[in-house]
């Protein structure tokens, strides 16, 4: 059976290959664009052509790196919570300054699995120049994680921003 299908399937490339049928022409355009169709649904889907193509010809065009700007203003907007003058948000806002750091550490090759604390271990000071006081300003995040009743000045909670806002422009560069 399926040596006479091979022996069908020979005759018909014999026979039309000089000049194929419309028909024929018909079903490889068909599935050309079926196929074509697909390709170009999973690269829209997907964030390849964003990530290869696109965001280098975005960062040469503008002279800055995009990821830069996505920390920072993600950063900016952490800086906002200290407007409202509240404890509670300024509190909020050094921890959510404390697992950005942890994210630009992931983005530049640090293990995630590993707690900010461990990889803090592992960054030199030839990559982050305020080091120390980023250690310092982590333990006074764990302090407001694991004592709700910690208590500490706006003044304070501005210079650990900028501590953590120094530290990732850093990184960033680095």
């Amino acid at each position: 059976m399926s040596e006479n299908i091979r022996q069908t399937i020979l005759y018909l490339i014999q026979r039309f290959s000089p000049n194929p049928p419309l028909f024929v022409k018909f079903i490889f355009l068909l599935f050309t664009l079926f196929f074509l169709g697909v390709i170009i649904y999973f690269l829209k889907k997907t964030t390849f052509i964003d990530r290869i193509f696109l965001q280098d010809f975005v960062e040469f065009i503008t002279f800055s790196s995009s990821g830069m700007s996505k920390s920072m203003g993600a950063f900016m907007k952490i800086k906002e919570r200290l407007k409202s003058q509240n404890e509670d948000e300024a509190k909020l806002a050094i921890i959510e300054a404390d697992d950005l750091l942890n994210e630009v550490l992931n983005k530049i090759g640090y293990k995630q699995e590993e707690s900010l604390g461990e990889k803090l271990d592992e960054v030199t000071p030839d990559s982050l120049s305020n080091l120390k006081e980023v250690i310092e300003v982590h333990r006074i995040r764990n302090n407001i994680i694991h004592d709700p009743a910690y208590r500490f000045d706006f003044e304070e909670a501005k210079r650990i921003l900028s501590v953590y806002e120094q530290a990732i422009q850093n990184l960033e560069s680095f």
